[in-house]
C-alpha cells in the first residue's frame, strides 16, 4: 500500500510511485517539448521568471509563463530548466503552495538570491555552454546580475528574442486583452493629458543633458499620462502599451483598435502639431526604437520599469538612466484635485469597511461566515460604493 506522506496536501516524491495530491499539474509534456526548443536553439539552461514586458507586480493570464510551465500560480518565482533538470525559486510565502502545486519534475529551492540561481546553474550546466533568456521579461538590473553571477564562468549568457515558453505554449496561451481602453473623466485627473506633456518636456528642457526623448515602459506611466484607463491586468486599471516623447512628437505604442472613440479623439486633437499623439502598434516599439536612436538623440528612462531588451537597443552614450521616469516621478506628486479625491475614495472605502465590522459582529457568533465568504462580502459592500472600478487586490481575509 502507498504510504502517504505526513500531510495529504503536499507532493511527496520519496515513495515510489510519488503521492501527488490533486492540486498538482502534470508538467511531463510541456518540459519535453520547452527541451526540444532548447536544444533547436543550442540553449543549455533556460531562465523564466514570473514578470511581464513591462516589469509589473501583477500579470495577466496571457504573461503568467512561469504559471503554465511550472503549474505553480504563485506571484513570485524564477524557473531554470536543463535538459535534465528543472527547479523553482520562490520565498517563504509560497513554500507549502509550491509542494501542492509542482510535480515530481521540479525541485523547490528554498532561497531566492541571483546568486543561488546561478549557483544551481553552475553545477548543472558544464562550462562552454550557453544560458539563456528572454531579454524583454528581465530587468536592466537582474540582467547585470546574472551577467555578474556567470562572468568568467565559462558558460555565456544569451539574450533570446524568441521567447521558448511561448512557443511551447503555443494556441493554448491565452490570447490578448480586447476591452476597451477608455479615457478617465476630467473631474478626476485635475489636469490634461497636455499639461502633463508640457510639464514632461520642461524637465527635459531643464534637465543639464538635454534629453531629446523620454522612454515609458511602465504601465502605469502611460496610463497616467494620457489619463487613460483599461483593464488588461486583474485590479490594476492598465493596459499594456509603450511611450516615447520626444520635443516635437509623441508615439503612442497600443493596439488602436482597443481606444474608445472619445480616447481616439481625446489623443487626436492636437494634430498636426507636437500635440499630436501618433498611434503605432504595440509590437513596434522595438523597430522604432532602433531607427529613432541612429540619430543624435539622447533617450531618458527609468531604469525600475524598462527591460534590458529595451535598454539594449539604445548606444550607450545616447541614453540617460535614472531610477524612475520623470512621468514616475511627476505622478508620484499628487495636485490639489487629486488629494482630494484620494481622500473622498479613502472616505468611501472607509463606510464599506465599517459596514463589513458590523456584518462581521452580527454573522461571525452564528456560525455562518468563513474567510471567503467574508472576503467576498467586503468585495461587494466596495463595489456598492459610487465610482468603484473593483477591488485593488484580491481580498486576503484570515481569522484564528
Amino acid at each position: 500500500p502507498q504510504v502517504l506522506s505526513t500531510r495529504d496536501d503536499i507532493r511527496d516524491c520519496s515513495v515510489d510511485p510519488p503521492y501527488l495530491p490533486p492540486t498538482v499539474t502534470n508538467t511531463t509534456a510541456r518540459l519535453a517539448v520547452l527541451r526540444d526548443l532548447m536544444q533547436t536553439h543550442s540553449v543549455h539552461a533556460y531562465i523564466v521568471p514570473s514578470t511581464d514586458a513591462h516589469m509589473s507586480e501583477y500579470i495577466s493570464k496571457r504573461d503568467a509563463r512561469l504559471g503554465w510551465l511550472t503549474g505553480f500560480t504563485g506571484s513570485a518565482g524564477t524557473a531554470v530548466v536543463t535538459q535534465d533538470k528543472a527547479a523553482l525559486w520562490t520565498d517563504s510565502r509560497y513554500w507549502t503552495q509550491a509542494e501542492r502545486e509542482l510535480d515530481c519534475n521540479w525541485e523547490l529551492q528554498r532561497t531566492i538570491s541571483i546568486e543561488s540561481i546561478a549557483m544551481w546553474i553552475l553545477k548543472a550546466v558544464p562550462a562552454d555552454r550557453n544560458v539563456s533568456l528572454d531579454p524583454f521579461l528581465f530587468s536592466i538590473d537582474t540582467w547585470n546580475s546574472y551577467s555578474q553571477a556567470l562572468h568568467g564562468s565559462g558558460r555565456t549568457l544569451l539574450p533570446l528574442e524568441t521567447n521558448l515558453v511561448d512557443q511551447a505554449w503555443g494556441d493554448q496561451r491565452p490570447l490578448p486583452s480586447s476591452s476597451e481602453i477608455y479615457s478617465l473623466p476630467a473631474e478626476f485627473t485635475g489636469s490634461r493629458w497636455q499639461e502633463k506633456v508640457a510639464g514632461i518636456r520642461q524637465r527635459m528642457e531643464q534637465h543639464m543633458r538635454r534629453p531629446t526623448a523620454v522612454l515609458l515602459s511602465g504601465l502605469e506611466e502611460t496610463a497616467w499620462l494620457f489619463n487613460l484607463r483599461g483593464d488588461d491586468i486583474p485590479y490594476n486599471p492598465v493596459f499594456y502599451s509603450y511611450t516615447l516623447l520626444t520635443n516635437t512628437t509623441i508615439s503612442l505604442f497600443v493596439e488602436e483598435s482597443r481606444l474608445s472613440a472619445a480616447a481616439r479623439e481625446s489623443l487626436r486633437s492636437g494634430c498636426p502639431g507636437p500635440l499630436c499623439v501618433e498611434l503605432q502598434q504595440y509590437g513596434q516599439v522595438s523597430a522604432h526604437l532602433r531607427r529613432y536612436t541612429q540619430g543624435s538623440v539622447t533617450v531618458w528612462l527609468g531604469t525600475e520599469y524598462t527591460t534590458y531588451g529595451l535598454y539594449g537597443i539604445i548606444p550607450q552614450e545616447k541614453l540617460l538612466e535614472e531610477k524612475y521616469s520623470p512621468v514616475m516621478m511627476a505622478k508620484a506628486v499628487k495636485n490639489t484635485h487629486e488629494q482630494e479625491m484620494l481622500r473622498a475614495a479613502h472616505v468611501r472605502d472607509a463606510v464599506a469597511v465599517i459596514q463589513y465590522l458590523l456584518w462581521l459582529e452580527k454573522t461571525v457568533p452564528q456560525g455562518q461566515v468563513d474567510e471567503f465568504s467574508g472576503a467576498q462580502h467586503i468585495d461587494a459592500l466596495r463595489w456598492a460604493q459610487k465610482h468603484s472600478r473593483g477591488p485593488s487586490f484580491q481580498s486576503i481575509s484570515a481569522s484564528g
